[in-house]
């Protein structure tokens, strides 16, 4: 772990998982709420990969200072900053459910350092043209990015008494979330302990103009969805899909919104196929 320094005098707590043969580094963009920590559940396949994880915590997370009324876009720079920081000049991006987005903003932002990306269970832009943005979420994601939507006072009071709504992760979720992503459920607890200004944040800018067009990401992209996800679902990443040049579509049956990080360690082959290119 390592603590960069930005110029505008923030800081971003880093992760640096390397590998004695490395082929690839890939920085993780973790969901919301959750710290940077890389994806415990894949540090074995990445190993026998040959593949590198860097993440860092998102502004407001962890043990990293706020950037207030940061875009998606933001995470183009802080990406770029631990990049340099910890000596890495290339890199692929994965980014899971809110974390898809900002990854896909270094795929469009930084395109001389990105040299693929994945984004799984990734939300698409509000404003999405021709999406019909909430329908097929559960009702809580519904409330709460329907509150995102009228500002930061609405959501923080919507985060402080609304309910989870226990639907939004199907079967197959659940046994996920009780299996190898169990540690998800450590790593968003880490995340909220020193209160929801991450969530709030990130929410926000998930809501409001992300800083770039998807259709600006040239590079080889891979959405991976799970068909049954009530949290993010599937038309959100057929948008995408639609939107970004060079995409390639995993849509997954069966798999909900966390199930479907099944074929994560299948998604690191592909990064790595086509970061070779």
């Amino acid at each position: 772990m390592v603590d960069v320094l930005l110029p505008d005098g923030r800081t971003l707590h880093a992760y640096d998982v390397p590998v004695a043969d490395e082929r690839l580094a890939v920085l993780w963009h973790a969901g919301t709420p959750n710290t940077g920590e890389p994806p415990e559940p894949l540090l074995d396949a990445a190993r026998r990969r040959g593949i590198r994880w860097v993440g860092y915590d998102r502004p407001s997370y962890g043990g990293s200072t706020p950037d207030p009324g940061r875009s998606v876009a933001s995470a183009a720079p802080d990406t770029a900053a631990v990049a340099h920081a910890l000596g890495i000049e290339r890199f692929a991006v994965m980014g899971h459910s809110g974390g898809g987005p900002h990854a896909l903003a270094c795929a469009a932002l930084l395109p001389d350092r990105v040299t693929a990306a994945v984004c799984g269970s990734s939300p698409a832009p509000v404003d999405a043209a021709g999406l019909d943005y909430f329908a097929g979420m559960g009702s809580s994601g519904r409330a709460e990015l329907g509150a995102a939507t009228r500002g930061r006072e609405a959501l923080a009071a919507q985060l402080a008494t609304g309910e989870f709504d226990p639907e939004m992760f199907t079967a197959a979720d659940g046994a996920a979330l009780e299996g190898d992503w169990a540690w998800l459920g450590r790593i968003a607890g880490a995340a909220m302990a020193a209160g929801p200004d991450g969530m709030i944040d990130d929410d926000l800018a998930l809501v409001g103009p992300w800083g770039f067009d998807p259709a600006d990401v040239h590079g080889p992209t891979l959405f991976l969805h799970g068909l049954d996800d009530r949290m993010v679902p599937a038309s959100h990443g057929r948008w995408l899909a639609s939107r970004v040049p060079s995409s390639t579509l995993w849509l997954r049956p069966g798999d909900g919104h966390v199930s479907v990080l099944a074929a994560a360690a299948e998604a690191l082959d592909w990064l790595i196929a086509q970061s070779a290119r």
